[in-house]
């Protein structure tokens, strides 16, 4: 396609969001998800428990995450929201798939840390599918992850400890740089210090139980936002959505999204 000043168009903000969620175990990610607007879930752990949702079941393959994707590509439904839970129990099978096509009997076969890269390409496809359902079909996107604590080293400071997704280094890094936010969800945690004597004191962490959404990065965690967003919300999925574009703004006024099946 030839390139020409009638090819400029305005860009806008009105596009369904990619968010990339995780969090400590049981703070409730799949719940919040659920709560999106017509989630289809792609499952690759068992995690739904009590929680009603729209699912394929659980997928035991990548060749499997791909079908799910292909389906939802090229078929006609209303869903607008496609959940994939959760990324690192899909990583195991992006590494499983990488190694098969590489004829590797698996991901460390490979050697000083190539079949890591190698994976790379598989989840390119896994990408290039989720952003073909946003781009195309108008569908938001929720990529749940789990949460791990790992050191990190700050070339500004000593190195220290901090929340982040459950992901090899190198999938993570690919994967934030797909998505709209990376948003961490933990119980609000207050410490409370106790006089045992000895002049001694003991610092216990507390949790009130309140369940928040952090999206700005801070030193105990990893976090990021396109939209602007309050650093720490409640872990509502309305109090979410009236901070993105897409979802605050009235219908009228939002553009049209693709939920034709392609022809």
């Amino acid at each position: 396609m030839a390139i020409s000043l009638a090819s400029l168009r305005s860009s806008t903000s009105l596009s369904p969001p990619r968010l990339l969620l995780y969090g400590v175990a049981g703070v409730g990610k799949t719940e919040f998800a659920a709560a999106s607007p017509r989630p289809v879930i792609l499952q690759t752990e068992d995690g739904l428990g009590r929680i009603e949702a729209t699912t394929f079941g659980l997928l035991r393959s990548f060749d499997e995450i791909m079908e799910a994707l292909g389906a939802l590509y090229t078929e006609a439904h209303d869903f607008e929201t496609l959940v994939v839970d959760s990324l690192d129990w899909l990583e195991p099978l992006v590494w499983q798939h990488t190694a098969q096509t590489h004829n590797q009997p698996d991901i460390e076969s490979f050697g000083y840390g190539k079949g890591y890269l190698a994976a790379l390409d598989t989840w390119r496809s896994f990408l290039d599918g989720v952003n073909a359902l946003r781009d195309e079909r108008g569908m938001g996107v929720i990529l749940i992850a789990h949460a791990e604590i790992k050191r990190f080293d700050s070339p500004e400071t000593e190195p220290y400890d901090r929340y982040q997704p459950k992901l090899h280094r190198s999938a993570s890094a690919l994967v934030q740089e797909h998505v709209d936010a990376v948003l961490f969800a933990n119980y609000r945690v207050s410490t409370l210090k106790s006089d045992v004597g000895f002049n001694k004191k003991v610092v216990r962490g507390v949790s009130g139980g309140d369940r928040l959404l952090h999206t700005a990065e801070r030193p105990a965690f990893l976090a990021k936002n396109r939209f602007g967003l309050a650093e720490t919300l409640p872990l509502s999925w309305p109090e979410l959505a009236a901070g993105i574009p897409f979802y605050a703004t009235p219908p009228s006024a939002a553009p049209a999204s693709t939920t034709e099946a392609r022809s």
